[in-house]
């Protein structure tokens, strides 16, 4: 018998659109499982209990009526906090924002809003979203439901605890440097970077102007195209949007991966990677090879420079959208902020100059290898989740940075903009998830879903749930 919360939006969007399931009844459903389990593992900052359930009710009107607006429709979701909320508090998990409520919604939570979506309340993140463990919080960290003395990854690291354990059907992130995706391959759910310039990023505090991406979090590969199709879309507000039309994510995605070339680039992202994420994610490119994708070594040149590049210009970028308040009052920021800000004051003209070009270049060598493959595989991160406390962790011998660990395999997407999703592979023998991360050309989403999507079908890492949800679970059965 399975749990009313522990299905996938696009299963629960059947059973709302044929009145199988009430919108008030699951939003319920998901409130009880934020009340036994938030306290736990902190993802929860804001709920919006109330406002929720009105929500609910209109909607078991609106399809009562044969006003059914699509498979969104009655689906109860949560925000991660830097995404504005007409209304609800949006403070970033910083005390510079404690008290801020705005009078407008982000444009992909109105365009959420507008499928039908019901919000139960807004996500932990690590402070301005400037991080990767989503320890630094004002309220807390986040912990990894896995194993609590661990961190979620970051900085969406409340989405992805959120909807591992049903707390939500489905969130929204944002990825800078693997923002989405880190957390995502931390704590075993999927997690879509879409191509720079497909959402809108208006209404979303930024973290850097030139970098931020705006992308759904889910259960399912599935799951993550139904939530992004509403984002897809130009924008007046945000310039950067792209003026092109989208296709029905959903469309094509069964079809399989029969003669895709799918590339290993084994420098770089597998370098450092953990033996057992390396183990691990070249098995899940033989399950995509047993299903008739055709695998190739390819080097993507120049890539080793991409942590220098995307560290610069988040320290230079951040630091010029904080300053005003910065250098008024640092003490409203938490330590590690307040040192990322210090640092981004030394970046200088030259040096994020030189980031910017070499953007363009690592632009083209991955260009260049995508004249070769439709897509690429690789770790999303290549290490599991650390203890919170661990600063350093060692990876084939040699000390590390988690820090700069967690974000080697994921920021070279941002730098470039290119498409990328995270979903599970596997564990470690720690029982701690492994992501997969599929690499694909610019606005090639249908593609890196559909490959997702194969996978899924041919393994079950998509379902493993951790000891902590079965022990408190007690929601309504289907």
């Amino acid at each position: 018998m399975t749990n009313i919360t522990d299905i996938s939006i696009a299963e629960l969007g059947e059973l709302l659109r044929e009145r199988k399931v009430s919108p008030v009844e699951l939003t319920q459903e998901y409130f009880k499982n934020i009340h036994r389990l938030n306290s736990t593992v902190n993802a929860f900052v804001t709920l919006t209990e109330e406002s929720a359930l009105a929500e609910a009710r209109q909607a078991e009107v609106e399809i009562a009526r044969g006003q059914y607006r699509g498979p969104l429709h009655g689906i109860p979701i949560a925000h991660k906090d830097i995404y504005c909320t007409d209304g609800v508090l949006t403070t970033c998990c910083s005390s510079v924002l404690a008290d801020y409520v705005p009078d407008y919604n982000a444009t992909v939570v109105q365009q959420w809003k507008q499928a039908g979506v019901i919000m139960l309340g807004k996500l932990n993140t690590h402070e301005f979203a400037y991080g990767t463990r989503n320890t630094s919080s004002s309220y807390g960290p986040v912990r990894n439901p896995w194993d609590i003395s661990r961190h979620t990854g970051g900085s969406s690291g409340g989405s992805a605890a959120a909807v591992l354990l049903a707390m939500c059907a489905g969130a929204t992130g944002s990825d800078s440097g693997g923002s989405i995706r880190m957390p995502a391959a931390a704590c075993g759910i999927t997690g879509l970077k879409p191509t720079f310039g497909l959402g809108s990023r208006h209404g979303v505090f930024p973290l850097m102007w030139t970098m931020d991406h705006p992308g759904p979090m889910g259960r399912t590969v599935l799951d993550c195209a139904l939530m992004l199709q509403p984002m897809a879309g130009h924008d007046a507000n945000d310039p950067t949007t792209a003026i092109r039309k989208y296709p029905d994510f959903t469309v094509g995605i069964k079809h399989g991966v029969q003669g895709l070339r799918i590339g290993v680039a084994r420098r770089y992202f597998y370098d450092y990677a953990d033996p057992e994420i390396e183990a691990t994610v070249l098995d899940a490119v033989k399950v995509l090879e047993r299903l008739g994708a055709i695998v190739v070594d390819v080097d993507i040149e120049h890539i080793e420079h991409a942590g220098t590049a995307s560290g610069v210009l988040h320290f230079a970028e951040a630091a010029a959208y904080h300053d005003d308040t910065y250098m008024s009052s640092p003490e409203l920021f938490t330590p590690e902020t307040r040192r990322n800000l210090e640092l981004g004051n030394y970046i200088l003209a030259k040096d994020y100059l030189h980031a910017q070009r070499y953007r363009r270049l690592l632009g083209l060598s991955f260009q260049k290898v995508f004249r070769e493959v439709d897509l690429i595989a690789t770790p999303t991160i290549p290490l599991v989740a650390s203890k919170i406390e661990e600063e350093i962790v060692n990876l084939r011998g040699v000390p590390r940075s988690v820090h700069l660990s967690m974000l080697h395999n994921t920021e070279p997407c941002d730098l470039t903009g290119l498409p990328a999703l995270s979903l599970p592979c596997g564990f470690s023998s720690q029982r701690l998830p492994i992501g997969l991360q599929l690499i694909g050309r610019p606005f090639e989403e249908s593609l890196i879903l559909r490959a997702g999507y194969a996978f899924e079908q041919a393994t079950d890492w998509h379902q493993q749930r951790p000891a902590i949800m079965s022990e408190k679970f007690d929601a309504v059965a289907v």
